[in-house]
């Protein structure tokens, strides 16, 4: 099957494969089943080896997977085996945590330009990257080629920001507003919306909560 053939949950699941992927290498594990794999990320074999099949035949019957070979697969196939560069618009606190994690944790990306509207941020730095203003966006990006942009404004402005960086040559937006944001057909949008993450977490634990006064509170008889 062709790469644009796999279903969105299917190229979700990849970046977690290389994880654990990475995990292992680093272990020294050479061959993994997808037992293993299974035990690692949470998903059943029976969806790990279809996943990979849309792709192509990567591990050997009986046997299992090279850590290493499939590892290169992925890299090639999820668009890793070179770095890529993005953009971060908004250099506020959660701007400045992403920027600094992925600057110096993860080797995938090459972050070439932060940018704020605030003029205190302006010229101070985070990882040796100066934060820059949001005029000299275009001239970045446009110079460095870059398709891939983090947003971490506030909602009010996201859509603008985005319609910006749409005009600018941008086709792959992880907006981390807590807003929907309107783009054409052919720019691809990731939600990270922790408030939503974390409400719906809490959810789970009063529901604990609940259950376990529920059991403690047995009806005594009359």
């Amino acid at each position: 099957m062709s790469r644009k053939s796999a279903p969105k949950s299917v190229i979700k699941r990849l970046p977690v494969y290389l994880r654990i992927l990475d995990n292992l290498i680093r272990r020294d594990v050479e061959i993994i089943s997808s037992r293993v794999l299974s035990e690692e990320t949470g998903f059943t074999a029976e969806q790990i080896r279809k996943d990979l099949a849309y792709f192509g035949a990567f591990g050997t019957r009986g046997t299992g997977y090279n850590t290493s070979y499939l590892r290169d697969k992925l890299l090639r196939i999820i668009g890793l085996d070179k770095q890529t560069r993005l953009v971060v618009i908004g250099a506020g606190h959660l701007g400045k945590a992403l920027t600094r994690y992925n600057a110096s944790k993860n080797p995938y990306v090459d972050i070439v330009g932060v940018f704020d509207a605030n003029p205190e941020e302006v010229g101070t730095e985070i990882e040796g990257m100066k934060i820059q203003p949001i005029a000299d966006m275009s001239d970045i990006i446009k110079a460095e080629n870059v398709k891939v942009a983090m947003i971490t404004v506030p909602a009010e402005v996201a859509q603008k920001v985005a319609d910006n960086l749409i005009s600018l040559g941008i086709t792959a937006i992880l907006n981390f507003a807590p807003t929907k944001l309107n783009v054409p057909g052919n720019v691809h949008v990731h939600n990270a919306d922790l408030t939503i993450e974390l409400q719906s977490l809490i959810y789970y634990a009063m529901e604990d909560e609940k259950q376990n006064l529920g059991g403690n509170n047995i009806p005594q008889k009359p």
